[in-house]
């Protein structure tokens, strides 16, 4: 394989700039553009000159051997002075060996992955850890990329890889007496497998709303003072407010983090029968927006109904509460009456359901255990028709264990590859 590099940290001027560089011939490139190398896992400052021997820079160099790398080939860093024109020189310099490439988005990750030194749920989580914004999605993406996902669906395997021996191994004796019925242990095996997929599938909807947002939908009639509620709660100017009704003909978005979760507040235009033919495009927007959002606050005013029905956890709060006396249940965006209590109310719904996320943050994660439990339920009722179906059953756990090795990357996943490293940096 060809030698790799590429700025791992941020483009740009900084203070300090690393360049990683992967592959069979990286200690040799290391050591001849930093006179030598410190031993593995080792750090060292050193002079980094080019091929005639000019100064370009002085690092810190450390050095990392195979297969105890990120990548599992040997890797050496040069963390550089933050200066745009020194990485640049560096590369050049760099592009200048043979064999020696500027690395492809993600490469260095495939190549850890390929090496076995992380499974696609990891590959995945430390993307996931790259974009998090909230305390909640990064340590979501890092309990995936430590592996507990991983290990997880390792146990999971093991048991059906157990249940299946036992069953082929009946076969096998087919013949003979066989004095051990296997039909206990493995229904047990099964359910318990059974279970756990079932239990992780019901969290991953949970899960991949902490990665990728709740959404928060703002609802209630033209003129209550839903825009002036929103700027109020994303702390700016994100909505055109104004007191002639239907000003709001879009739904807006807001992103925000809500005590470490991730939030989209949604402003939607005010719902009411209309014969406005584009305010009536913005209420059906609206009226979609809202159902399909996680939670819904409604602004209500006692002379407007509520065209969309309030769920269990919805919250509904009296409009502008600067204008009423009984203040009861009330808030206004204008004033900020009632906006610390409406907040604590949203963090405790989300930090409520957040509880039941799973270690599965992708639909792909989903996908594949859900085809795995399929598999299993099947295997499930075949077995229980007896030891001539056997030979059936451990057909279906085989087709069960094919899914969960699908899921973390042991086999299939080579169409997938292309689409989740093309989302990272060249220095990952």
């Amino acid at each position: 394989m060809d030698t790799i590099f590429a700025q791992a940290t941020a483009q740009g001027r900084a203070g300090v700039s690393v360049v990683r560089i992967s592959g069979p011939d990286a200690l040799e490139v290391g050591n001849k553009i930093a006179g030598s190398l410190p031993p593995h896992r080792g750090s060292v400052l050193r002079h980094v000159r080019d091929l005639s021997g000019a100064l370009l820079d002085q690092a810190l160099v450390l050095r990392f051997d195979a297969p105890r790398s990120f990548t599992g080939e040997n890797v050496v860093e040069l963390h550089l002075h933050g200066s745009v024109a020194v990485v640049r020189a560096v590369s050049e310099l760099l592009g200048q060996f043979p064999d020696v490439r500027l690395a492809e988005p993600g490469e260095f990750t495939r190549r850890a992955l390929e090496n076995e030194r992380l499974d696609l749920t990891q590959v995945e989580g430390l993307a996931d850890l790259i974009e998090s914004e909230t305390e909640a999605q990064r340590k979501q993406a890092l309990g995936v990329l430590s592996g507990q996902l991983g290990d997880l669906v390792e146990r999971w395997r093991k048991d059906l890889i157990r249940a299946a021996a036992l069953l082929e191994a009946t076969i096998d004796f087919a013949d003979e007496d066989v004095p051990v019925d296997v039909s206990p242990e493995v229904s047990d095996l099964l359910a318990k497998v059974s279970n756990g997929l079932s239990a992780e599938i019901a969290g991953t909807f949970v899960a991949e709303r902490i990665r990728t947002g709740f959404e928060v939908a703002i609802v209630g009639p033209p003129n209550a003072g839903k825009s002036t509620l929103l700027n109020a709660l994303a702390g700016r100017d994100a909505a055109i407010t104004s007191e002639i009704a239907g000003t709001t003909r879009d739904v807006i978005e807001v992103r925000m983090d809500l005590n470490g979760l991730p939030v989209t507040l949604l402003d939607t235009a005010g719902l009411r029968q209309t014969d406005d033919v584009v305010e009536a495009q913005g209420v059906e927007r609206a009226v979609n927006r809202a159902k399909n959002a996680d939670l819904r606050v409604f602004l209500t005013m006692d002379s407007a109904p509520l065209i969309v029905e309030p769920g269990e956890d919805d919250i509904i709060r009296r409009a502008k509460a600067d204008k009423l006396v009984d203040k009861t249940d009330a808030v206004s965006g204008k004033t900020g009456e009632g906006i610390d209590t409406l907040i604590s109310k949203i963090q405790s719904v989300l930090l409520d359901r957040s509880t039941s996320a799973g270690l599965a943050t992708h639909t792909r994660h989903r996908s594949a255990m859900e085809r795995s439990l399929s598999y299993l339920r099947d295997a499930m009722t075949v077995l229980a028709a007896g030891p001539d179906q056997y030979d059936i059953a451990a057909a279906e756990l085989r087709f069960a264990i094919h899914a969960l090795e699908v899921l973390v990357g042991r086999i299939d996943v080579e169409s997938l590859l292309d689409e989740i490293f093309s989302s990272f940096c060249l220095g990952k």
